[in-house]
């Protein structure tokens, strides 16, 4: 699993030296300009929705669809009725030349999930429920379906390496995005066992099944 950063691409030039840096996160919030390598673009809901802003940014990166992992259609912070509302109009939001990702609220695991819609699925929620083993069966099935894996609120290594180890393929954080030292304590603590590798392919298939 590695890190997309909300910030700009001048920062983004030095964290991509970092193994658990992948690219970059794109959300109508920071509104940063395109580094030029792998995106994901959230939707900004977690503070307040704009769906104006959100039309700007899609419209500005629609060149860059090639390079994006996924856009998040807009959900309701800890309710999934209200995000599966949303989701069933996603057309409304992001149309479909964009890999869509739907964003797992609490309570999804109990109701049918239309995975047929989503070529990704971007775990968001709040605490214990992300960090619970409803969550992880969600990953794992997400995974056996063939979609991208995106974890939101990633700032301690505890959670990097839960996620890691299931076999998420990104993730953000806003702590690791303002500051350099929390990507330095969790790329640290991974180092610390060397043995296993940051990235084993043979340990995240283990870890899906």
């Amino acid at each position: 699993m590695r890190f997309l950063i909300d910030t700009s691409p001048a920062t983004m030039a030095d964290r991509i030296s970092s193994p658990l840096v992948s690219g970059q996160l794109i959300t109508p919030l920071t509104r940063y300009s395109n580094w030029g390598g792998e995106f994901g673009i959230d939707n900004g809901a977690f503070s307040r929705f704009d769906n104006a802003t959100f039309q700007k940014l899609l419209e500005r990166e629609k060149g860059n669809v090639e390079r994006c992992k996924f856009v998040a259609v807009p959900d309701i912070v800890s309710n999934a009725r209200r995000t599966l509302e949303i989701f069933k109009t996603h057309s409304n939001f992001v149309s479909n030349v964009w890999p869509i990702a739907m964003v797992a609220q609490d309570g999804i695991e109990d109701m049918d999930i239309p995975w047929w819609s989503m070529q990704a699925i971007f775990i968001g929620g709040g605490d214990p429920w992300k960090d619970s083993r409803a969550v992880a069966d969600i990953v794992k099935t997400a995974l056996i379906l063939g979609k991208h894996v995106h974890i939101g609120r990633v700032n301690t290594i505890k959670r990097f390496r839960w996620f890691h180890d299931l076999g998420a393929h990104t993730c953000d954080g806003s702590g690791v995005a303002m500051y350099d030292h929390m990507l330095a304590n969790i790329e640290r603590e991974m180092n610390r066992f060397p043995d296993r590798g940051l990235f084993d392919e043979d340990e995240l298939a283990e870890a899906a099944k």
